[in-house]
């Protein structure tokens, strides 16, 4: 689990940094705002620790920020503002937990294993909106998929065709039962439809140099999968 912690009081941040590492941590720290504004920019940390009052710029400011650019890692406050217009300041600001100066260690530790566990449940994808077979993973809710390193959008028909082979990996698909769940109600179109859409969808997320995973089984259908099969052919449709 990776923190970042921006505070300026060395005093605070150095016995802070050995007990969060202690604990199995791995803890970044910066002492003012705009190095730790542009740590928290380049993200991957599971938690930010933010002084309110910092130099050059306020951890308020920074979680203000990053809460602008959807980045929804977990932020606990530390500062010795302690007033209920305070609290409600950092809270409307986006912040996750609020902690007052002086505090006790034992306190710090119990709210970081908090936000870690909210972090961890943020990040687990959710099984029925994220699908992963073989190297390619579908995220379903916003038409996304991923393969190679590389971001690839989806039409709505190509998302749907795509769950529906990544739930039947290494199944044959007849097109009669392809037509079904791509178009379910009203008027089929023709084969030439289906067999069009096979392709955009191939060119997609088959890029040079990849395994194939969408095979076409002459007369049948389609089988999907990275290993391919006699009777099969990833050519054109």
């Amino acid at each position: 689990m990776r923190i970042l912690l921006v505070d300026d009081e060395v005093q605070l941040t150095e016995p802070l940094t050995r007990v969060l590492t202690r604990e199995g941590y791995q803890v970044e720290v910066a002492s003012d705002g705009a190095t730790g504004a542009e740590l928290a920019r380049q993200g991957g940390y599971d938690l930010l620790i933010l002084d309110w009052m910092l130099p050059h710029q306020s951890g308020l400011a920074i979680c203000q920020e990053i809460r602008s650019q959807g980045d929804m890692t977990p932020v606990l406050f530390l500062t010795a503002k302690d007033t209920l217009d305070d609290r409600v300041q950092g809270l409307d600001a986006g912040a996750d937990d609020y902690l007052v100066k002086p505090f006790e260690l034992l306190e710090l530790l119990a709210r970081v294993r908090a936000q870690l566990r909210r972090s961890v449940t943020q990040k687990t994808p959710d099984p029925e909106t994220h699908l992963h077979r073989d190297d390619l993973e579908l995220d379903r809710e916003n038409q996304l998929a991923y393969r190679g390193g590389r971001t690839i959008e989806l039409s709505e028909k190509e998302s749907t065709l795509l769950e529906y082979f990544m739930r039947h990996s290494g199944q044959l698909l007849t097109h009669s039962e392809i037509y079904q769940h791509l178009w379910p109600t009203g008027e089929k179109p023709s084969s030439n439809v289906l067999a069009a859409q096979i392709r955009l969808l191939r060119r997609k997320i088959e890029a040079p140099g990849e395994v194939p995973l969408i095979h076409t089984v002459y007369g049948k259908g389609y089988r999907f999968g990275s290993g391919g099969e006699s009777s099969s052919s990833s050519g054109p449709d």
